[in-house]
């Protein structure tokens, strides 16, 4: 007798977020690497002067592009969302310089945490670098705003799947099986709306395949999330937020007059005990 394929509702895995003011430190980075904590959102972790320079060579950047993967929104960099390792790579070499342009004459606060986070890391024997293959080398991060109108500026989503699914050319490929890290500085935030929000599930291949999202991970519905607790981060310019993108999270509905969501993003984590990649 045939028996009835059950839908078997999410498993709930509890968050463990820490919130404060300040600056970040690198003991909290390894602390997510390591899968300690989930969640880590830094308020005023840099200054106000340097959120505003960068989004004003954001907005005068002859490198924005929109994005035309099904995505809604703008970006500066690149990103290995849906594409091989060929491509990405290009891309990164050709959007290099407009990447560098964001920061002008600027101490670069997201280098300047990369190359933080590398002598930490090198003191327990671990290599940090940027992803490459012979196409070129990963870009330290790639600038966007998401200009998504529904319920969702971006809509609920893991980051797992797109590396886990990137192909056996990307060395990245093998972070899957550990944590990917999301790292993003806010040097804009509108003023209502526009929360990164996390809910307290991390889906496995299975539940990917159940919701047909197993190679992007991208969109979750609100329906598979409704009985799904959530945490939002209320954020601010001049905010660094650090998730472990397994877990599913997305952007809430931002106001549309005033100041537009601009984050600077890039994501990394373990490829081999001995070694961390970064990329976008």
């Amino acid at each position: 007798m045939a028996t009835a394929q059950v839908s078997q509702a999410p498993s709930i895995s509890p968050l463990a977020i820490r919130e404060r003011i300040g600056t970040i430190s690198t003991a909290e980075i390894v602390s997510i690497l390591k899968g300690e904590i989930i969640g880590l959102h830094i308020k005023q972790a840099f200054s106000i002067e340097v959120a505003e320079e960068i989004n004003a060579n954001f907005l005068r950047n002859p490198g924005r592009r929109e994005r035309k993967d099904g995505v809604p929104g703008q970006y500066i960099g690149a990103s290995h969302y849906r594409k091989d390792a060929a491509a990405y790579f290009a891309e990164s070499e050709n959007a290099r310089p407009f990447v560098d342009a964001l920061f002008g004459r600027l101490v670069d606060p997201v280098r300047g945490l990369f190359d933080a986070l590398k002598r930490e890391l090198r003191n327990q024997g671990i290599e940090l670098r940027l992803a490459h293959s012979e196409h070129g080398q990963a870009n330290v991060c790639r600038a966007l705003w998401w200009s998504g109108t529904g319920m969702y500026a971006l809509e609920p989503h893991d980051d797992v799947a797109q590396v886990l699914c990137a192909g056996n050319d990307y060395e990245i490929s093998a972070v899957a099986n550990n944590t990917v890290v999301a790292l993003n500085f806010y040097p804009s935030m509108p003023e209502e709306g526009g929360n990164l929000r996390i809910w307290s599930h991390k889906p496995t291949v299975t539940d990917r395949k159940s919701q047909g999202v197993e190679t992007t991970g991208y969109p979750y519905s609100t329906d598979y999330l409704k009985a799904v607790p959530c945490h939002d981060f209320q954020l601010k310019a001049g905010d660094i937020a650090l998730i472990d993108g397994g877990f599913i999270h997305g952007v809430t509905r931002q106001s549309g007059n005033g100041k537009r969501r601009l984050l600077l993003n890039s994501f990394f984590g373990f490829a081999r005990p001995d070694l961390v990649l970064w990329w976008t």
